[in-house]
């Protein structure tokens, strides 16, 4: 039985024009091809698959109208499904649905002038329900086009995202060669990168709110892998693009703590960059905003393969100057880098320090009763490099200790 919104005349007029299915398929893809610029193109949509997916939701439509079947949109809904996957813009797709309904609209109505009176008041007695009816189609078919989408984002940021644990997780860890991931993702092999670990801090908003956008717009490269608490990014600068920017614009938009790697020139290094990235988040107190950048030295390495080894180091070197009065420890560990940085120049150091060569003369001779030994001494003069280069990449190793301490 037809509809019971649809009287018996409107009924026969979609059953006579079901008959002509075939014909009216072939004006239909005329027309679309004629007024839509992405369906004149067969190498997007195939004009015989078009003309087959007309076929179909004419069939459906109409045979609603005379009452022999439900109400069906699978059609629509394989049709969103399809355009979404040939990448076939949605409001294209629901202009050329909307370019069928009214064509079916305006053959009804032919139809019924001819027919007389009775039929075209039956018709326009109808006309709610069928325009209800091209809604639940479009609706369908929306809902399905956007589901593939997003279905295939996901499967895509999937895929990139198993690719870039390629370069992250080291040599070894997947079927593809650095090189390779390096295509695939549209990365250059060879470059200025960074690697950043960003912090969620609730978890489920992102950590760098519309950053990929900007980084568009400066042209800088990006690929990303998510996890449960932190994005970590793979970040491209081309050859000219200067690091400091990125560290500027990732202070603008961090909503939490923000670790980044030194800056490599080959994709090969992205698995150490990682780890150096992880441990500049690491050394940020929990809960703040901040950014940190680890410098490239010849010793980060060894600093941050062993925390424990590294920190026992520093105490040996450094517990005489550890135990002193926050001023008196701190004035000390700050001449000493200064006097390192200079190569040992009392003038030098005393130009970074703002303070007479003299001045820094006595205060490396005070460190020196501290450590225990004399920095003219190449060896105590390499631990100390490497126990203040310790307390650079963890900060909290260069606070005062309790002298009683074991």
């Amino acid at each position: 039985m037809p509809p019971a919104s649809l009287a018996p005349p409107a009924a026969e007029l979609a059953g006579a024009l079901y008959d002509e299915v075939d014909t009216l398929a072939d004006e239909l893809v005329r027309r679309i091809t004629e007024q839509i610029e992405v369906y004149r193109q067969a190498r997007i949509v195939d004009h015989r698959e078009l003309r087959r997916s007309l076929v179909d939701n004419m069939r459906q439509i109409l045979g609603h109208m005379r009452g022999d079947r439900d109400t069906d949109v699978s059609a629509p809904r394989e049709i969103g499904r399809r355009r979404a996957a040939q990448g076939v813009p949605l409001p294209e797709v629901l202009r050329a649905y909307r370019l069928g309904f009214a064509f079916v609209w305006q053959r009804l109505l032919d139809a019924a002038r001819r027919s007389g009176r009775r039929s075209v008041d039956a018709l326009l007695d109808a006309a709610t329900t069928i325009w209800e009816l091209a809604d639940d189609y479009s609706l369908a078919l929306t809902d399905a086009y956007r589901q593939e989408t997003s279905e295939r984002v996901i499967a895509a940021d999937r895929r990139r995202s198993g690719l870039l644990s390629a370069i992250l997780d080291g040599p070894g860890s997947g079927s593809h060669s650095t090189w390779e991931v390096a295509k695939l993702l549209d990365l250059p092999y060879e470059g200025t990168f960074l690697v950043l670990v960003a912090e969620a801090p609730d978890g489920e908003s992102s950590p760098l709110p519309r950053f990929e956008d900007r980084l568009r717009q400066l042209d800088v490269g990006s690929a990303w892998r998510s996890q449960p608490d932190h994005e970590i990014g793979v970040l491209s600068l081309g050859r000219r693009r200067d690091p400091a920017e990125i560290l500027a614009l990732l202070d603008q938009v961090a909503v939490g703590r923000v670790g980044v790697s030194p800056a490599f020139g080959c994709l090969d290094g992205a698995a150490r960059a990682l780890r150096l990235a992880q441990v500049a988040l690491e050394t940020l107190p929990p809960g703040t905003k901040d950014v940190r950048q680890l410098d490239d030295d010849p010793h980060i390495d060894l600093l941050v393969r062993d925390r424990e080894t590294t920190r026992v180091f520093v105490l040996r070197v450094l517990r005489g100057v550890l135990v002193l009065p926050d001023y008196e420890r701190g004035m000390l560990l700050a001449t000493a880098r200064a006097w390192l940085d200079t190569h040992g120049s009392a003038a030098e150091a005393g130009r970074l320090l703002y303070c007479h060569e003299n001045t820094v003369r006595h205060r490396i001779r005070r460190l020196e009763e501290h450590l225990g030994g004399s920095l003219d001494d190449p060896r105590q003069v390499s631990d100390l490099t490497i126990a203040l280069q310790a307390i650079r990449t963890f900060p909290e190793l260069g606070r005062r200790i309790d002298a009683s301490a074991p």
